[in-house]
Formats: structure tokens, C-alpha cells, sequence
């Protein structure tokens, strides 16, 4: 799958990265977590090929990224970014048919058309196709965004804080349908994610930085621990193990030994 050699990036005398060396579990949820400025999407963006490292390698099945032409890279790799133009006069529809284009050139195939009403009914936006972008909630708009990187039939999906700003019953959404991508179709989704709730209850592996540096990464389970996540965050918190993964008490925690 993906993976990142001794990677840096640098604005001037300003480092965002430094040595990062990781490999993403192919067919898995990984959440990168952390305090802001760690460098989290400034990873995810170089992995896209929307940054280019000072520094370091990224390899995707073993080949550097920068060797592979944009248009084959774009139908391996998908990405969801933080800032979204939703100003344009789209309809739902006609978004996520821009997710065939490394395939169509702008030309939809009866094959294309096929994999665009999948990707809206993958995300339950069948009804909304004809709906404009700019007459939708921020969670609809996010959930379209998120079909037509579906639509590009990627192996790997990098999504960069998919949750910003959205409202429970969105966010939850939106991570069932990482889930789903990984858990029904065998996708690999790495995602920057804030809410370390959400991240510890719908991803399989964490990768925690901290000061543009990797803090630590493995498992949940390895990573979501008291003394690991109050060392990345400085901040007090409780851990309650739940049902499906944790609960991160960081509002009011119980004193140690309670």
C-alpha cells in the first residue's frame, strides 16, 4: 500500500515534518490524530501528491509516487480536501460524475454513469442528485463530496478532516461509510481526524503525531491509552473501554486510581 521514508517538509526555517516514516495497513481505517500544528494534514496532502516534500520518499506499492503519471496516480489514490468549493452551480449528481474523470475525460461511458448512481446510492444521496450544491446543509454537501471521491473507484482514500464542522448524526454517518468502504468493497482509508472519540471507535489503526514528528501509531487499542493520548495532548483524561472501541473522557475525568 502506501508508505512514507524519512519525510520532511519545511517553509523556510519552519519544519512541519520531520523524519516521518510510517506504512499505512492496506484495507484498513487509519486515523491520524493529534493537537493542531502537528502536521497531520500536511502529511495526508504530500501523500496526495497536493505537496511536495522537502525531503523523504512516499511509495505506493513500492513505487515513488513522483514516477507515476497524475492520471494513473488518480485512479489509485482519491482525495477528499479540507477546504471545499461549494459556491459552484452543480447539482449532486453532476459532482460526483467529476470523480470519473481520470477515467472519461469529461466523456461518461454507460459504465461511468453506472458507477456514479453506486457512489450516490453508497451514500444515500439518490434522492438529492438533482439538488444544487449551494442549496444543501454542510453535512449533504460533505456526504456528496464523498461520493465523488467514492465514484473514483480508488484502492486507497485520503480524507482530510471529513468531519469539520458537521453535526452528529453527519459525522457518524460519514465514518460508517469509511467503515463500510474498508469493511464491504476492501478500500484502504487513512483520514485526519480531530474527535478522538470517532477515531476510537470506527478506525482499525492510529497514527498520533505531535510537532510534526510521529508521537506513536499502531493499533487502537496500543495507541488509546491514558498515559499515551495525556502525553499527546497534556491535557487530563479517562479512558472507558465501550462496546465497539473506546470513550475518551477529556471534559471531566475521574482522578488517577478512581
Amino acid at each position: 500500500m502506501i508508505a512514507v521514508r524519512h519525510l520532511e517538509k519545511s517553509y523556510g526555517d519552519r519544519r512541519v515534518l520531520e523524519d516521518i516514516c510510517l506504512e499505512f495497513p492496506r484495507g484498513q481505517v487509519t486515523a491520524l490524530i493529534g493537537p493542531n500544528g502537528a502536521g497531520k494534514s500536511t502529511l495526508l496532502m504530500a501523500m496526495a501528491r497536493l505537496l511536495a516534500p522537502s525531503a523523504g520518499d512516499i511509495l505506493l506499492d513500492g513505487s515513488d509516487i513522483s514516477a507515476i503519471p497524475l492520471r494513473e496516480y488518480a485512479k489509485r489514490v482519491a482525495t477528499l480536501r479540507q477546504t471545499l468549493d461549494f459556491n459552484l452551480r452543480l447539482t449532486v449528481e453532476e459532482l460526483v460524475a467529476f470523480g470519473r474523470f481520470p477515467y472519461s475525460r469529461g466523456a461518461l461511458t454507460a459504465a461511468d454513469q453506472q458507477v456514479v448512481e453506486q457512489s450516490l446510492a453508497f451514500l444515500s444521496l439518490l434522492p438529492l442528485r438533482q439538488a444544487l450544491l449551494h442549496e444543501l446543509s454542510g453535512g449533504q454537501r460533505q456526504m456528496a463530496f464523498l461520493a465523488m471521491t467514492v465514484a473514483q473507484r480508488t484502492d486507497l482514500l485520503l480524507l482530510d478532516e471529513p468531519l469539520n464542522n458537521l453535526d452528529m448524526k453527519h459525522a457518524v454517518d460519514i465514518m460508517r461509510a469509511a467503515r463500510r468502504l474498508c469493511d464491504e468493497h476492501g478500500r484502504t482509508v487513512v483520514m485526519v481526524v480531530h474527535d478522538i472519540n470517532f477515531a476510537a471507535n470506527y478506525a482499525d489503526h492510529m497514527v498520533a503525531m505531535r510537532g510534526g514528528r510521529v508521537h506513536s501509531s499502531g493499533p487502537v487499542a496500543q495507541v488509546v491509552t491514558r498515559a499515551n493520548l495525556q502525553d499527546l495532548y497534556g491535557l487530563d483524561l479517562e479512558i472507558v473501554p465501550c462496546r465497539h472501541g473506546y470513550l475518551c473522557n477529556y471534559f471531566n475525568p475521574l482522578p488517577s486510581g478512581d
